[in-house]
């Protein structure tokens, strides 16, 4: 009886110690048939000693055996009826005597539990380990991947043994006696009735393998590469989105932008680089020609007048502003004088504040509906009643906690208390002199 496990540095083919071992071999085969191993890692790897796996939470601390997993999801047993752990098979001809050999990780009894053989196993990455003789069941010997164990021998780990990056069991498949069966043959269906252990009572296996590891790493991933690079178009997108996205964060701090993840209205157009003479008129009577034009509007300053040579046209459809987006040419004329116009999206227009009318107020509009164009956003206010331009003149801001009566009383004591200062200087001065 084999069992092939898929790691993420290889296979490896392990022949288990059946007639031996049965019951270890039982809650081994049993465990694998509901991908209790699946993504598991190896959280304990030491060079030219061994390699531990089969713990669901990496620490060395978790897993059971097949027994106490299937009393835990059953509520007719209690958990205390069924033992986590159960005793170990030590056979002394079974030695570690050859790289490859498979065996239990035995827990110790803590706190008045039994202890013994539960799910982890391990793997001896060296010969001649007579160490481990007599204290750990073994129960199996890879017969293929010997390459792979040399592989996990030479991974970097921390000073507890933990790989800086994570070794997995992708998959495990349970083969029968003949290994030369297909690949498409070899699984777990296939391979049900050469199982020589019974299913357990309530064993009941999973649909499928699960698709995410089941400890909280935060290791590199046992398929990402540390060292790769991406390409430099790639990396000139990826910083190039890190920028707009800084700066749009700014422009949200700042108040030029609603939020920073607004997107611009697919139907207007920014228009650049006009000439200074150029009329809303003008432009309106140029791009009528792509589709209805809702609004026309040349930006200018507020108290010159003068234009700013970019504007904004509102195109009725938004197929019509995308006829013209991303064009780029020569008007010839007396009225634009061989400007160049350019053509972009862009979500100032959001902005309120700005007319062409230059006999507008400078100052602030009162407050309306809705903040940057849009009419479910709210302007952010420090004080209560600040549009309100008529307490404002006053030189008066209601706080968000005031007083009746406050700024009165306040601005009385500061007078008497300045006239005050002024009299008992003027006396100062007549002692003095």
């Amino acid at each position: 009886m084999s069992v092939l496990l898929e790691t993420s540095l290889g296979d490896l083919v392990i022949d288990l110690e059946v007639d031996a071992c049965p019951k270890t071999c039982e809650n081994f085969l049993k465990l694998c048939k509901i991908y209790y191993f699946n993504l598991n890692a190896f959280f304990n790897v030491s060079k030219d000693f061994l390699a531990q796996t089969g713990d669901p939470t990496a620490t060395g601390t978790g897993g059971e055996s097949i027994w106490s997993y299937i009393a835990s999801g059953s509520p007719s047993n209690s958990e205390s009826s069924v033992s986590r752990y159960f005793e170990p098979e030590i056979r002394p001809k079974l030695k570690h005597a050859t790289k490859g050999t498979v065996s239990m990780a035995v827990a110790p009894a803590l706190e008045g539990h039994k202890g013994g053989c539960g799910s982890q196993f391990f793997v001896t990455l060296a010969d001649n380990i007579d160490y481990l003789d007599g204290k750990h069941t073994v129960f199996g010997h890879v017969v293929e991947g010997l390459d792979t164990l040399d592989k996990i021998n030479e991974v970097y780990t921390d000073q507890d043994g933990r790989p800086f990056k994570d070794i997995r069991i992708r998959h495990v498949v349970i083969l029968g006696p003949d290994l030369f069966l297909p690949a498409s043959e070899t699984s777990l269906d296939i391979c049900a009735t050469d199982d020589p252990f019974p299913d357990p009572d309530g064993l009941i296996q999973p649909p499928s393998s699960p698709t995410r590891p089941p400890d909280n790493s935060t290791r590199i991933a046992e398929d990402e590469d540390p060292l790769a690079t991406l390409p430099e178009e790639e990396e000139e997108r990826i910083r190039r989105e890190k920028a707009a996205a800084a700066s749009a964060l700014t422009l949200e701090m700042v108040g030029d932008l609603p939020f920073a993840n607004v997107r611009p209205p697919e139907n207007v157009l920014f228009v650049c680089k006009l000439n200074p003479v150029t009329r809303d008129e003008d432009l309106e009577l140029i791009f009528s020609r792509f589709g209805v034009i809702m609004s026309c509007q040349v930006i200018r300053d507020k108290r010159t007048g003068d234009s700013l040579q970019y504007a904004f046209i509102e195109f009725d459809k938004r197929e019509d502003a995308e006829q013209v987006e991303h064009q780029e040419f020569v008007l010839l004329g007396a009225v634009f004088l061989t400007s160049m116009i350019l053509f972009s999206q862009s979500v100032a227009k959001l902005n309120t504040q700005w007319s062409n009318d230059i006999r507008r107020d400078s100052k602030p509009p009162k407050r309306s509906i809705g903040f940057g164009g849009r009419d479910d956003l709210e302007k952010t206010r420090l004080y209560r009643d600040e549009d309100d331009t008529s307490r404002r003149h006053g030189g008066h801001y209601d706080m968000v906690f005031d007083v009746s009566g406050s700024h009165g009383h306040r601005r009385k004591r500061s007078r008497s208390r300045d006239h005050y200062d002024a009299r008992d200087g003027r006396k100062r001065r007549s002692r003095d002199n």
